[in-house]
């Protein structure tokens, strides 16, 4: 019974806080606006050009993660990976952040690398990602800081008068992102917990988190980090051509925007449905676009490359299946 709860929490749980931002953000939309927006007014030639974006950093993933495991004896097929980690992103949509199982696991049945060095290796790549993110949001809240102030000067904000503007619902809405990454935090540490007993699985997966040290070309692995950002950010500020309201947006303010809709994403629900739309939509008004508008972008720009998600996650399995297992040749009988 316990197993089933923690199942049921896992998995609806995440789709509940979702929906119910998703709800709330969208009570009273029009749908025909919404409609009108992506058959005739959406500039698909720019999103098609996102979307390339969206498949890029997938793909350097992938690539890295191959480097990081070289050092430690496997040797995975570079299709693999690269399927491998379409269906990591695929999962995280029916169990937020299970992704990392997933492409561990993936390997391991297809191209027999070791679960627990695999895992060890994500862990690193994490941190790097977590770094990478840090600077990021850093430089981004640098440039931004004379618009933030001129912003203040020019409506006259008072700081000690912004809690009176937001309203009830927006308290709930951030209590439940806050409840919801403690909760997310708790899950990932039992999860890695279940992974650590045994003296042989804990150096596997120290073997794996300092695999960094030990990669045969870092510059190589640092270009496929920052390409993998690059291409993230490139994924979303094309987004912004697609629309004739969105198209002004500075690339400077485009990455605090980014910035922000990123740590939205942290909150467990898939592809961060919900909180990110209320993260970045709130960011949109705050440059000036109309809230109809940015409720309309978050919408659109969300649901496809949600699409593209699937259709890739789609396309890995299928390809998986295709490949088949890479199962080492049997050693030849010794002569007698």
């Amino acid at each position: 019974m316990g197993k089933i709860i923690k199942i049921i929490l896992r998995t609806c749980l995440p789709f509940a806080l979702g929906l119910g931002i998703l709800g709330w953000m969208y009570r009273g939309t029009d749908w025909e606006a919404f409609r009108t927006c992506v058959m005739h007014d959406m500039k698909w030639s720019w999103m098609v050009l996102s979307l390339a974006f969206g498949i890029l950093p997938q793909v350097a993933r992938a690539l890295r993660w191959n480097m990081a495991l070289e050092p430690l004896g496997e040797h995975p097929r570079h299709r693999t990976c690269i399927d491998a980690i379409f269906l990591s992103y695929a999962s995280s949509l029916v169990i937020p952040r299970s992704g990392e199982v997933t492409r561990c696991g993936t390997l391991k049945t297809y191209d027999g690398v070791s679960f627990t060095k695999s895992l060890g290796t994500v862990v690193t790549e994490r941190l790097v990602d977590s770094l990478l993110m840090l600077l990021l949001s850093a430089a981004a809240l640098l440039t931004q800081i004379p618009v933030f102030l001129r912003f203040l000067t020019a409506t006259g904000t008072d700081f000690g008068q912004l809690p009176a503007h937001f309203s009830a619902t927006g308290y709930l809405v951030t209590a439940l992102c806050v409840v919801a990454a403690a909760f997310l935090s708790f899950v990932l540490l039992r999860r890695y917990s279940v992974f650590s007993k045994g003296k042989d699985l804990m150096r596997n997966l120290w073997e794996g988190i300092i695999s960094l040290r030990k990669i045969r070309n870092f510059p190589l692995y640092l270009f496929y980090s920052l390409l993998i950002w690059a291409g993230y950010f490139l994924h979303f500020y094309i987004a912004f051509f697609c629309f004739d309201f969105t198209v002004g947006i500075r690339p400077e303010a485009a990455l605090l925007i980014f910035c922000v809709g990123s740590f939205a994403v942290l909150v467990p629900t898939p592809n961060g449905a919900g909180p990110w739309h209320f993260a970045v939509k709130t960011m949109l008004v705050l440059y000036g676009t109309a809230e109809t508008n940015a409720v309309l972008f978050v919408l659109v720009v969300h649901t496809i490359q949600t699409a593209l998600v699937v259709l890739l996650g789609a396309l890995g399995w299928a390809d998986l299946l295709l490949a088949g297992k890479n199962t080492p040749p049997a050693p030849e009988p010794s002569e007698p």
